[in-house]
């Protein structure tokens, strides 16, 4: 179909409008094109703009010095050190530097290398190397390593290296600092903000090398990144199941964190975590980030570990404190009270909630002022500000004393404390300065006790001096008291005195007893002086505890020569008394001889069949011999007697059946008995057995016995012998129902010659005695109830061969050959 003229303007501007819309079209697509990239752009500049804050708020955290080593730095060789990059606190680089004193290079990041590169190192196998053998290696191979630098004045160093991407990165930290201040944990924020402007990436990847957990977490709360360290930290294979879990350190980590994000503060706490199947100490940091909160956890352990030992160590020196009997209180830098024991409670009778609001120095002399505590002071403004002084200018350990208005007296101690502070020492020493005056008046005592001795006591010291003297050693040796004061020298002392007393030998050996200190000559001594005026003096030196020695003279004149007069009186008795002993064996002797005689015809008489004897002669033939036996026993009784008083008589020892004994006793006595009508009979009580002992004295003893019960016993009366084995002992005893004895007189019935009815000699019962004391024992008499007397002798079983007791003492001395 043809166009008219009119149809072809209209098509053209239908193509022309139709082309306007297509541009039109074209130009809305390209627009919303660049809206879209423009869009796209911000967006990711915001993203990079959060990871960036992030990357910064973690590195401003870091408690030490990064050094990184990038491009031509990490293909240099040898061991040449390279000038890295640094981040890190003013506080860490200052502290690291004080390693580099030695050090030429004027870069800091260069020094601290130098200064660290050759100290001993230890890695985590616990094997010797250095730092700079570790940077070499980790430059060449990309090897990593964890090291303990060993640093002057015992400080520890950690030091960790790892390489990220076309990097290598190195953390080194002071491990002997518990923590950085947070102002100084983020001195360099503007610096690392640089670093990451620059390369956010490689940051990322460096902190991703980081030996400790790290990681971000949303505005909601939610995981978004985090480090491998963190990954092995929750076990959590890889980071993707980290993420889809949320697998969180602990429930308290990831509370930390929320209150970080709603709050916009940063928070450090330390809390224990495990980790890998340990416990471990963790501090958390966690800081607010654009859209969310960022996190680091590093290992204290071995800090935590510390501090508890500390506070152990603290604890068990308050509670040995508190059972220390001295008050004790310590204020800290604050003049606060920081530590009081129980002793200082009660010594200042404080009240336990005034203390335990932990009051200032000067607050609590004010309330023991208050309660009139204090001692009184003219100024007590002045004087309580001389007791807080202390805080600034105590020099070693200040002293004094302080008397109380109570009476008590205290010393009072002050001192540096070794944690900062002022430690107070009270000591009641009330009774010590009693015990003090009471030693000073004993001392006074002392003296005037010596100055009234009669004794000469002189005490000298190691060294020779006098220290002290009496009265009477002054006048013993006419010594003046100018010659005596100012402690003269021994040697001054004795040219004094040797006119008196000239040995010499004498006198240097009680020298040697006060200057020598060896064992040998500290002992004491004894001697006698006779002296040129004819006094005769003992003298003593005896060592005192204080090293001192003791010298006392004693002027015996008297007493030699009244002992001499005693001597001789003891001799001239010794004489009579054998005068006498031989006197009555002689006498004895010599009236044996006669009445023997007289005894023979007497029973010659008795016998005569040629021509019987009328009853009147019989009579006097009985009385004659009655006479003559009782005259013999008398005799042998005398010689007994006399025997044992010289000392001469022995025991002849022999096992002795005492039952025998006993019973041929009473057939001894008993026609006797019969004649006078008195019954005698044995109380045996179980086995005697055999005793050692001497017969005939044993036989002696009984019939002597007996015979003073007959005595004393009227017709129709009993006489019992008893007897007994107790153990080692044996008991017998002869009980009459006769007249008995008055009581002065059983008091002296065992003398010689004294008899109780003044009918017989007096030597049975004296005999008893010494017979029974030869054998080592003991008699004893006692009234019966209803009328008698009882005498009881204690026997051992085992009578001992010995001499008697009376013969041994004029053995020792020298009266009777042996």
């Amino acid at each position: 179909m043809a166009l008219t003229a009119d149809q072809v303007p209209i098509i053209m501007a239908a193509g022309a409008a139709a082309l306007g819309l297509a541009a039109l079209l074209w130009a809305l697509r390209v627009s919303d094109g660049a809206r879209g990239a423009a869009r796209k752009y911000r967006d990711r500049s915001a993203e990079l703009e959060t990871t960036l804050a992030a990357h910064r708020s973690i590195l401003g955290a870091h408690p030490g010095v990064i050094l990184v080593w990038q491009g031509e730095a990490l293909e240099a060789e040898g061991d040449d050190i390279i000038p890295p990059e640094m981040y890190g606190s003013p506080v860490a680089l200052a502290g690291l530097l004080s390693f580099t004193d030695d050090a030429i290079s004027p870069d800091p990041a260069v020094r601290i290398i130098e200064g660290l590169a050759d100290l001993e190192a230890r890695d985590s196998a616990g094997h010797d190397t250095t730092l700079r053998i570790r940077l070499r290696e980790l430059r060449e191979t990309g090897q990593a390593f964890s090291l303990t630098i060993i640093g002057p004045s015992g400080r520890f160093l950690e030091a960790d290296g790892r390489t990220a991407g076309a990097r290598a990165v190195v953390w080194v930290s002071d491990a002997t600092i518990k923590g950085l201040e947070e102002s100084s944990a983020r001195g360099k924020l503007e610096e690392a903000r640089q670093v990451i402007a620059r390369d956010p990436t490689a940051f990322l990847d460096m902190l991703g090398k980081a030996p400790f957990p790290a990681w971000r977490m949303s505005g909601m709360g939610k995981l978004q990144w985090v480090n491998p360290a963190y990954i092995e930290a929750v076990d959590g294979t890889n980071l993707d199941r980290v993420l889809d879990r949320q697998l969180m350190l602990d429930q308290a980590t990831a509370d930390q964190a929320r209150k970080t994000i709603s709050e916009g503060i940063d928070i450090d706490e330390t809390r224990h975590i495990t980790i890998n199947g340990a416990r471990r100490a963790m501090r958390i940091l966690t800081f607010p980030l654009s859209g969310g909160a960022g996190a680091m956890a590093l290992d204290v352990t071995a800090q935590e570990d510390a501090r508890e030992e500390l506070n152990r160590h603290v604890r068990a020196h308050d509670e040995t404190l508190n059972h220390v009997a001295d008050a004790v209180a310590i204020f800290g830098a604050d003049r606060k009270l920081t530590f009081y024991n129980k002793a200082f409670r009660d010594m200042w009778d404080l009240d336990e909630s005034f203390l335990l609001d932990r009051p200032g120095h000067g607050q609590l002399l004010d309330r023991l002022r208050e309660r009139r505590k204090l001692p009184a002071r003219a100024n007590y403004a002045e004087w309580r500000a001389e007791e807080l002084s202390y805080y600034l200018d105590i020099d070693g350990v200040k002293e004094d004393t302080w008397s109380l208005p109570d009476e008590r007296t205290l010393s009072v101690t002050r001192q540096r404390h070794p944690m900062g502070g002022l430690l107070l020492l009270f000591k009641d020493i009330t009774g010590e300065l009693e015990l003090q005056t009471q030693f000073n008046a004993i001392v006074k005592t002392q003296s005037s006790t010596l100055d009234n001795l009669h004794e000469a006591v002189a005490v000298f010291g190691g060294d020779g001096r006098m220290k002290l003297h009496n009265n009477a050693f002054g006048r013993l040796w006419s010594l003046s008291d100018d010659m005596l004061k100012d402690q003269p020298d021994y040697d001054d002392v004795v040219e004094e005195c040797i006119p008196l007393f000239h040995d010499t030998e004498i006198w240097a050996a009680m020298k040697s007893h006060i200057t020598d200190p060896s064992a040998k000559a500290r002992q004491s001594t004894t001697g006698e002086m006779r002296r040129s005026d004819g006094s005769i003096l003992t003298y003593l030196t005896h060592p005192l505890p204080d090293g001192n020695t003791l010298i006392a003279f004693a002027d015996v004149t008297a007493t030699r020569r009244v002992e001499s007069a005693l001597r001789e009186r003891a001799e001239a008795f010794e004489a009579a008394d054998r005068l006498k002993t031989e006197f009555v064996r002689n006498v004895s002797y010599q009236l044996r001889s006669p009445l023997t005689v007289i005894f023979g015809y007497a029973e010659l008489l008795e016998t005569q069949r040629n021509g019987d004897l009328t009853e009147r002669q019989k009579d006097y033939v009985s009385a004659i011999l009655s006479a003559s036996d009782h005259l013999s026993k008398l005799i042998e009784n005398i010689l007994d007697l006399a025997m044992i008083e010289a000392g001469r008589m022995d025991l002849d020892l022999e096992d002795v059946d005492l039952a025998s004994v006993i019973e041929e006793s009473i057939e001894m006595v008993v026609s006797k008995a019969e004649d006078t009508q008195i019954a005698v009979r044995s109380d045996i009580t179980g086995q005697l057995g055999l005793i050692r002992a001497d017969e005939r004295r044993i036989r002696q003893i009984l019939f002597n016995l007996v015979s003073n019960s007959l005595r004393f016993t009227d017709s129709g009366g009993e006489i019992v012998i008893s007897a007994q084995r107790m153990g080692d002992m044996v008991t017998f005893s002869v009980r009459d129902n006769g007249r008995g004895l008055e009581a002065d007189k059983r008091a002296t019935s065992f003398d010689s010659f004294v008899s109780g009815d003044q009918r017989g000699a007096g030597l049975g019962l004296a005999l008893v005695k010494h017979f029974v004391d030869l054998h080592g024992g003991t008699v004893g008499m006692k009234p019966v109830d209803g009328g008698g007397l009882e005498v009881t002798c204690w026997l051992p079983a085992q009578a001992m061969r010995a001499v008697s007791a009376q013969r041994e003492l004029l053995l020792s001395e020298n009266v009777v050959p042996s």
